[in-house]
């Protein structure tokens, strides 16, 4: 329905079963064009900033943790799922803010000598709250993945003399690849369609994806709040075919079955 109400005329503050392609031309005319690439690109620093933490966790939880110590650790991570999201976000607005912690303690120690106003209402600001806000998505996935290498094929590696570093690259890290790849879906998904954390730490004007839907919304467009959905969709399920076509998803699940 959502791809049809894409091509349905406007009329007054709803619309007529019919065929316009007016959405989209409003779309790609308007500066929406740049909120959807802005939102690419914040997806995929996002996606990157949360690998580059997440995995080092993930690795160190499924290869140098005993199970019965790893798992009350992994439990660790789906706490904050526990408190709303819009709470989260306004802690970080708290750290990050003019008279924060993080601006108080860069004072005290003479790094600096008046706030960063910067560190909040930023680019920089929604990159840190969805880099935190989605790195147990890398966690999770990483971790399974990590455990469903056979221990005899870095045995082997070792007993023919590999550097730990050669084993991990050329072993490791290519097998942990359909984790790698599923957290990295995973990520992407949550921070293209975010719309709590670009509000609230990017400030009012600050636009993505999403907010672009609940802005059209607000003015009841439905035709081009469909048309723009129908596109992020559209970009979802292109990254999904790529990974089903990169990676055997039924052969990750049969391996993931026994933890």
């Amino acid at each position: 329905m959502t791809f049809l109400w894409g091509f349905w005329p406007r009329v007054d503050f709803w619309m007529q079963p019919g065929f316009t392609l007016e959405a989209y031309r409003a779309f790609f005319e308007t500066g929406r064009v740049d909120i959807y690439l802005r939102s690419l690109k914040l997806s995929v620093i996002t996606v990157v900033g949360a690998l580059g933490v997440g995995y080092p966790v993930a690795y160190y939880l499924a290869r140098k943790l005993d199970e019965n110590v790893a798992f009350p650790i992994l439990f660790v991570f789906v706490l904050p799922f526990i408190i709303s999201s819009i709470v989260r976000t306004f802690a970080w607005r708290f750290l990050l803010g003019r008279n924060g912690p993080i601006n108080q303690i860069l004072m005290a120690s003479g790094v600096i000598s008046r706030p960063i106003d910067q560190l909040l209402f930023s680019e920089g600001a929604v990159i840190i709250g969805l880099v935190t806000a989605t790195i147990p998505f890398v966690i999770f996935p990483v971790w399974l993945s990590l455990r469903s290498i056979s221990d005899s094929l870095l045995e082997a590696s070792a007993d023919l003399g590999a550097h730990p570093l050669t084993t991990f690259r050329r072993i490791t890290l290519p097998l942990s690849f359909p984790g790698v790849f599923a957290a990295s879906i995973f990520v992407f998904v949550t921070a293209f369609g975010s719309t709590a954390i670009p509000v609230l730490l990017g400030g009012g004007g600050f636009s993505t994806i999403g907010t672009a839907i609940t802005s059209v919304l607000g003015v009841l467009n439905y035709p081009l709040a469909a048309a723009i959905s129908t596109i992020s969709i559209v970009t979802m399920l292109v990254l999904l075919g790529l990974w089903v076509y990169f990676f055997d998803l039924e052969e990750m699940i049969t391996l993931g079955g026994g933890y």
